[in-house]
């Protein structure tokens, strides 16, 4: 096992053309089928923690359980914090050894998320980590922050290369047309917005919103530099549906081994698709071998 900050992770696949997984954890099965479907693809992974599970199992022992498990692969793995609205928790993820966070200033003003992302950025640059901004209003309900249909706008590129150039974050989250949680029609994304701005600020962009997306809109979006796709409700829905399935066929089984782990195998295969989706299968020798060159 290694972890890999999140901006080398996400330079090198923005480099190769490849997009890498950030795939949310809930629970320690969670994180095992995530890890385990890395290792069998030898891709490189993102594991993030989002605000749901802090508020259930919190922040750091979410953190120390991934570490736990960390030590039985060997795929490059970033821990990354997702949508922290608070700088102080923030602060606490970057003290507690994450590779990644996320402060997501969407829902203030402008001058005010500049101003708290820059601070994160330098906190979080000090020690190695990478770090993530938001800019524009991405719809839709993600734990238990929702943004309104009517709400959601699309990133303005000139607002992007403004909000990159005073707080030089290391990767950006931009509203191109996604959503989170499950689409009620197919989402169109808007390619030409997310070419200029790739063009315009040069270093990785994120695309939130990852699920039920169509794999070709996927692949088109990598291809104009997509370099992080968060994928969560997809996930969820998966692990859901192999516990239930596995409770109406064994309902007198009530060993959790048995219960749970079907729902891992589930959301196992889930990641697995769609790490193939997203081109990075085998990426992870290509990385462990580049990153001992440069090292020596």
């Amino acid at each position: 096992m290694q972890f890999i900050d999140g901006k080398t992770m996400l330079n090198q696949a923005l480099k190769n053309g490849y997009g890498v997984g950030a795939f949310s954890a809930h629970n320690a099965e969670t994180i095992l089928a995530i890890l385990e479907a890395a290792e069998e693809k030898q891709s490189p992974v993102m594991i993030q923690i989002g605000q749901k599970v802090i508020q259930t199992l919190g922040l750091k022992p979410m953190k120390d359980m991934i570490d736990s498990f960390a030590g039985n692969f060997s795929v490059p793995i970033c821990i990354h914090l997702d949508h922290s609205r608070k700088y102080e928790q923030t602060m606490e993820a970057i003290q507690l050894g994450f590779q990644s966070v996320m402060f997501d200033g969407s829902a203030l003003s402008f001058e005010e998320n500049t101003t708290i992302t820059k601070q994160v950025v330098e906190a979080a640059r000090a020690l190695g980590i990478g770090s993530e901004g938001e800019i524009g209003k991405i719809g839709g309900t993600e734990d238990d922050i929702t943004v309104e249909e009517k709400d959601a706008s699309i990133t303005p590129t000139q607002e992007a290369v403004d909000f990159v150039t005073a707080t030089d974050v290391d990767y950006l989250a931009v509203s191109i047309g996604t959503a989170h949680g499950i689409y009620q029609q197919t989402p169109n994304l808007r390619f030409d917005r997310l070419e200029e701005i790739a063009n315009a600020i040069q270093r990785p962009i994120v695309l939130h919103g990852g699920s039920d997306v169509p794999d070709e809109q996927v692949r088109r979006a990598i291809s104009l530099g997509i370099s992080k796709i968060n994928v969560d409700t997809e996930l969820r829905q998966a692990f859901t549906q192999g516990l239930q399935t596995y409770m109406q066929n064994q309902p007198e089984d009530f060993v959790l081994a048995n219960s749970l782990g079907a729902g891992r195998e589930q959301m196992k295969e889930k990641v697995k698709e769609k790490i193939d989706v997203f081109g990075s299968a085998g990426r992870a020798s290509d990385y462990i071998i580049k990153e001992k060159v440069v090292t020596l």
